[in-house]
């Protein structure tokens, strides 16, 4: 990452902190028990893998995140408590994300913008993810019903 102006800071034990500010930020239209019945208290993305949510996947996923505003987010994970904020990181690509797909802690990552307009996930399934939820989304709902009036 050639970007000077990047700040990365450790914010030390935010992982709990995160991970509740996710769930109301992108899964409260979803009951505590819809939640548990589609396993989120072990894997938050399965909001997305089990289509609660309409949200991009796979390369759009990607393409969204890179394409995104990333003036200012939060990286976390699923099982520790370890986060990062990141400041003026536009720059930023998918291989300069701390993630990695078969480790126990490091394989599900989730980014979330600071004022939780977007998170993109990327997950330990090879099968799952990564996803982008939800402003690319809202935009095109908002442009395609701009055309129609």
């Amino acid at each position: 990452m050639k970007n000077k102006k990047l700040k990365t800071t450790e914010i030390l034990k935010w992982g709990n902190y995160l991970r509740e500010k996710w769930r109301e930020s992108f899964a409260n239209h979803l009951s505590f028990e819809e939640q548990k019945m589609i396993g989120m208290d072990h894997f938050l993305w399965h909001l997305c893998s089990y289509e609660k949510v309409k949200c991009l996947r796979k390369e759009e996923a990607i393409t969204a995140f890179l394409n995104q505003s990333k003036s200012k987010f939060t990286i976390f994970y699923q099982f520790i408590n370890e986060a990062y904020l990141f400041e003026n990181a536009n720059a930023i690509t998918i291989k300069d994300l701390p993630y990695h797909q078969i480790h126990m802690y490091y394989g599900d990552i989730y980014v979330m913008d600071w004022e939780c307009n977007w998170t993109f996930m990327m997950t330990h399934e090879t099968d799952c993810g990564p996803y982008f939820y939800p402003e690319v989304i809202k935009v095109r709902q908002i442009n395609k019903v701009l055309s129609v009036n």
